[in-house]
């Protein structure tokens, strides 16, 4: 094909991957918060490196909340993690 050149596959690391237990499918289509500021999420609990960041006015469902800083959602790609409570405004 004139005009195209070929790429080398790139291979993502395994931290790339979301795991199978923070994963739900499928994704909610309707919403409880959203976020008022950048908020690292982590798919274990929080003490590591975080998994990502969610950007400011991501929808979320808050499905978990307790007493303490941090709360678990789920965001519009289905990934469940655990972000800091207070980020959260009610829509």
């Amino acid at each position: 094909m004139e005009g195209f050149k070929p790429t080398d596959p790139v291979v993502m690391p395994d931290e790339a991957l979301v795991p199978a237990e923070s994963l739900i499918s499928p994704p909610p289509n309707q919403f409880t918060h959203t976020l008022v500021r950048p908020q690292p999420f982590y798919y274990g609990k929080p003490g590591s490196p975080p998994s990502g960041v969610l950007p400011a006015g991501t929808k979320v469902v808050l499905m978990v909340y307790g007493e303490g800083a941090g709360c678990r959602v789920v965001d519009g790609q289905g990934r469940y993690v655990e972000i800091e409570y207070d980020s959260l405004q009610r829509l």
